[in-house]
């Protein structure tokens, strides 16, 4: 719904236009504003209702507001930080002299509910750059933000909300009688007023964070929420949280013995069990094989290179906080100590493409050569910090199902759509369906990006049309590219809703100039070639942590670690289990008997929470018909399988990918 104000009407507020409570802000000529704010008879107004993005996100900053308050009418001496909406939720950094508890956060809660019950206005007021600091001289981080006005790359995350390009604003929060009880230093919009923030928002929880992002600066105390138009639509959340965490992939990987993070070794570098080991082997088996049918050559490369190799890629340029610091080695010092050879850096690789080149670059290249297809399940290293890591879903150590793609201009478009079509074919196979695309883009005028702006543009483009053609949604990622080249990436949607990265391409045009490649064209002369980056499935440790969390560790039956497990309702049956056992070993399916003492009933417990896909239990009369029975994990049961028809039905399961929960999936 769009409003326009009548030629000759006089201005108007956003209350006076739009009577229905739930708008709660309004564009104006697509600027977003409060409802306070009038408009004129040439402007174009749209309303905001708080069940849309910008509703949402609008409602999540009056609620971080409403959490300042309260602290610091708990604590006076607190010093505000920056309390931006975020993904679900929002939330608001403090300086304080000792931590947060839970107690502190129940007092404030409290004291939230009193202010949302108050009804406080939310107003806005524009300050010069002094007026601002005089008011809020008693604050120093807001003090260093209005030092950052115009230069938000410099600035915390989420400083935007505070401080960006133009004039400075204060939000005075004011009781009905127009008395100012509390301020803040804020770009807005925010709701009218903060009985609107209703009852459908919590305290989640407290961290610590580093001011600005950097270790270097303060550490502040930090204060999460959540907050949704309504009480039910709070607790639909509140349930859904409680089903991610029942999917957790670091629980269900320590329940499953799948892998760990042993301190020995270091943060953010795993081991893989055996269990693990087998879903991590079928996970690559799985790709290679798809790799292979696709036309793609095998290769593979050291996980350290010589400082120079990174410094023709670009990457100690633009990516070196990222790396690992560098090994000095092979300097030799005589007995004197003086130095005879110059010893030089090593790096442990953050990225592939730079030996990928290399291969490429090791000898002549014709275009009858191309596409040219590189692939390699490359373990890289990358220095994230440690308050970063999370499971296997960020991580030091990490390996790459990593393709490098070497076409002539004319063959890149297609190879494009070639490549996004077999990514989405590969995920398909993983039982992820649900997908839409993102179109990552530089920014005009930023360093970061290397290359020519015609380059850039003509990249841009060509990824366009490949997606726009695929039929997905398309949604923009303005700054997300790469500094070699903007990007696709596939947006996969799990089980219960959540939204994951998974496949990438991207397209460079910059990497074949700074490396010098060339192949000979028809035409005899020497040209460069377009290079694609494309990972499948991204790494394989943070794709293997996404399907435990989407399959909440029931595997289809050809991932599950242990496939079949056979039970003998008596000892006596158990012989005859271990041949039923031993065709489907033969058949390549991993199964075992469970020969131990426990009573039947306590095996067959033992193993649906051990989540084994097919159990096959055995007594007198299947030993009598040469039969077997299946029990599926939802304690559904099929007696009176033939062996053959069982083996059959197994392998057949496994070969199509089929999930095999209950009985009727196994056909």
């Amino acid at each position: 719904m769009e409003c326009s104000v009548p030629e000759n009407a006089q201005p108007k507020d956003g209350f006076a236009l739009f009577s229905d409570r739930s708008v709660v802000a309004m564009r104006v000529g697509g600027v977003l504003k409060d409802l306070a704010a009038t408009v004129t008879d040439v402007d174009e107004v749209e309303p905001v209702t708080i069940d849309s993005p910008d509703g949402l996100n609008i409602l999540r900053h009056s609620a971080a507001h409403v959490l300042a308050q309260a602290v610091q009418r708990i604590n006076p001496q607190a010093n505000l930080g920056i309390g931006p909406p975020i993904t679900d939720g929002f939330y608001y950094d403090f300086g304080v002299d000792t931590p947060f508890t839970p107690e502190d956060i129940k007092a404030i809660t409290k004291e939230m509910q009193r202010i949302v019950r108050e009804g406080q206005r939310f107003v806005r007021r524009v300050v010069t750059d002094d007026e601002a600091r005089a008011e809020l001289a008693d604050e120093p981080f807001k003090l260093e933000l209005i030092g950052l006005k115009g230069s938000n790359a410099d600035a915390a995350e989420g400083a935007s909300v505070e401080v960006g390009e133009g004039e400075l604003t204060i939000y005075d929060n004011t009781t009905r009688d127009g008395e100012v009880v509390w301020k803040d230093l804020c770009r807005g919009p925010h709701l009218p007023n903060t009985r609107m923030i209703g009852n459908g928002w919590d305290l989640t929880r407290i961290a610590a964070a580093y001011w600005r992002g950097s270790e270097k600066n303060p550490q502040l105390q930090r204060i999460y929420g959540t907050a949704w138009p309504s009480k039910d639509e709070l607790r639909a959340y509140q349930e859904r949280l409680a089903e991610a965490e029942r999917r957790d992939h670091r629980k269900l990987g320590a329940e499953m013995d799948l892998f760990s993070f042993p301190d020995e070794i270091g943060s953010g570098l795993a081991v893989f069990h055996p269990k693990g080991g087998i879903i991590r082997y079928e996970i690559e088996e799985n790709l290679r094989r798809h790799l292979l049918r696709n036309g793609y050559d095998l290769v593979n490369s050291p996980h350290i290179t010589k400082k120079d190799l990174f410094m023709t890629s670009g990457h100690l340029q633009t990516y070196a906080d990222g790396m690992f610091p560098p090994m000095h080695l092979d300097e030799i010092v005589d007995e004197e100590g003086n130095i005879t050879r110059q010893g030089q850096d090593y790096y442990l690789k953050p990225m592939n493409c730079p030996f990928h080149n290399l291969v490429f670059r090791s000898r002549g290249r014709s275009y009858r050569e191309l596409p040219l297809r590189l692939a390699e399940f490359g373990t890289v290293y990358r220095y994230e910090k440690s308050g970063t890591l999370s499971g296997l879903t960020r991580v030091r150590g990490l390996t790459q199902d990593d393709a490098h793609i070497y076409v002539a201009q004319d063959q890149v478009k297609e190879e494009l759509t070639t490549n996004l079509n077999l990514v989405l074919d590969l995920l398909r196979d993983y039982g992820l369906n649900d997908f839409y695309l993102e179109l990552s883009t530089n920014e005009e005028g930023n360093p970061k990006f290397l290359g020519e702006p015609e380059q850039w543009a003509t990249a841009i483009e060509t990824l366009r049309e490949v997606a726009v053609a695929s039929g997905l949604e398309l949604v923009a990622d303005p700054g997300g590219a790469a500094f070699y080249g903007p990007k696709i990436s596939v947006q996969a949607r799990d089980a219960i809703g959540r939204t994951w990265q998974m496949s990438t391409i991207q397209l460079d045009f910059n990497q074949p100039d700074r490396f010098e490649l060339e192949y000979t064209g028809s035409d005899g002369q020497k040209h460069r070639p377009v290079m694609i980056h494309r990972a499948l499935l991204g790494s394989v440790e943070r794709f293997f942590a996404i399907l435990l969390e989407h399959y909440a560790g029931d595997f289809p039956l050809w991932l599950a670690p242990s496939q079949v497990v056979g039970i003998p309702v008596a000892e006596q049956y158990g012989d005859y289990l271990d041949d039923v056992i031993g065709q489907l070993r033969a058949a390549g399916v991993r199964a075992d008997v469970d020969h131990s003492d426990d009573r039947m009933q306590k095996k067959i417990r033992n193993h649906t929470t051990a989540k084994v896909p097919v159990i096959l239990i055995v007594g007198e009369q299947d030993r009598a018909a040469g039969t077997v029975s299946f029990r599926f994990r939802d304690g559904t049961q099929e007696n009176g399988v033939p062996v053959a028809d069982a083996v059959r039905r197994i392998t057949a399961a496994i070969s199509s990918h089929a999930l095999v929960l209950k009985a009727g999936d196994l056909a």
